[in-house]
């Protein structure tokens, strides 16, 4: 291990204990969010802290085998413990290389899943329906909970738009990667004739903040109209002026919300809704001035670019930012996304590891 690296753990060592103090503290309960913020932060150092205290324990064990190598009756035993240690340790300064990558701010968010059809017609809308239910099935596999905000349906059964909140875990951590085009080959349930077509949609994936204060809006910024709602099929919704469309001005920024019968929890969930799109508007500006001289290899989550295929037909799913493809549509399509998941956060960990090597 670098000494570089040692002195950085040795400073995360110290800083592990200032939190426990802080965490000790009485006035720190008058504080929801920074209590938050510490034990965030106290889970990750500790994490840290284990690892380390395994390397340095891997290193004691190295150093007393080479001083047994030399005895005959404890050489063979002392190379095969020398081995080992030296292997654990290869092992565990993988693992806090990767532990002490720059952090994302978000990570711990939830999210705002926004799904939109886009070229291909009623096909379209058809695959974001599908695209809403593959995300949904793993939100179960996850034991994240699901609440939908908005959803503009079309004739057919699919969405034209659709924008559903996910609660858990490090939900934006795993699902941030998904933010892009999706493209989908496949014979339509309208095609007469058999041909295979191409359609697709957009998907965005908007972190949370950790409460409405997270981001400051002048309510004189904005214009709010009501209206009677709208759905496919002449639905129930037409009869009052529940729906509403918030539109934030400086930005330009629209976010409506039709799907409730009360105007006010309708008003509640578009503001919600504006301010993650407001925060992520926020967020890919910062972004691109502190990486304008550097693509990232997963790329910049920008709706207009491609980052995968679903082909029906052949079975497979192609993610094209790490040119992988995996035969498995089917499980895929049914929330089994894991697999690609893991090789989409490895790829990214791999990026940030060779862009640390190029700075150093």
């Amino acid at each position: 291990m670098k000494p570089s690296m040692i002195q950085k753990l040795e400073q995360h060592a110290q800083r592990l204990e200032d939190v426990n103090r802080l965490l000790s503290s009485d006035q720190l309960l008058k504080d929801p969010k920074a209590l938050r913020q510490y034990h965030r932060e106290h889970a990750e150092l500790t994490q840290l802290m284990e690892h380390f205290q395994a390397w340095q324990q891997a290193n004691e064990d190295l150093l007393a085998a080479r001083e047994m190598i030399q005895d005959p009756e404890l050489g063979e035993w002392a190379k095969e413990e020398e081995s080992q240690a030296s292997q654990h340790m290869e092992q565990e300064v993988k693992l806090l290389e990767t532990l002490m990558l720059p952090k994302d701010p978000n990570d711990h968010r939830n999210v705002l899943l926004e799904i939109r059809a886009g070229t291909g017609g009623d096909e379209s809308a058809l695959f974001a329906g599908d695209m809403l239910r593959m995300y949904l099935r793993y939100a179960e596999r996850k034991g994240w909970r699901s609440e939908l905000l908005s959803a503009s349906e079309s004739e057919l059964g699919g969405y034209k738009e659709v924008v559903v909140r996910l609660e858990g875990e490090a939900v934006f951590a795993r699902m941030k990667f998904e933010s892009g085009g999706h493209r989908v080959q496949r014979i339509p349930v309208t095609e007469s004739q058999g041909r295979i077509h191409t359609s697709a949609c957009t998907v965005a994936v908007l972190s949370e903040g950790d409460d409405i204060g997270d981001i400051v809006i002048d309510p004189g910024e904005l214009r709010i109209d009501v209206f009677r709602a709208s759905g496919a099929g002449g639905q129930h919704v037409n009869k009052t002026e529940s729906a509403v469309r918030i539109t934030h001005l400086p930005t330009g920024i629209v976010a409506e919300c039709q799907d409730d019968r009360s105007q006010h929890r309708n008003r509640d969930k578009a503001m919600q809704v504006l301010i993650a799109r407001i925060r992520d508007q926020r967020d890919r500006e910062a972004q691109a001035k502190e990486s304008a001289h550097r693509k990232s290899l997963i790329g910049s989550g920008d709706r207009s670019e491609r980052i995968r295929t679903y082909n029906f037909p052949q079975g497979r799913i192609t993610d094209h930012r790490i040119n992988l493809t995996l035969y498995r549509i089917a499980p895929m399509m049914d929330g089994d996304i894991d697999e690609l998941l893991d090789a989409l956060a490895s790829a990214h960990q791999a990026d940030l590891l060779a862009s640390l090597g190029e700075s150093s």
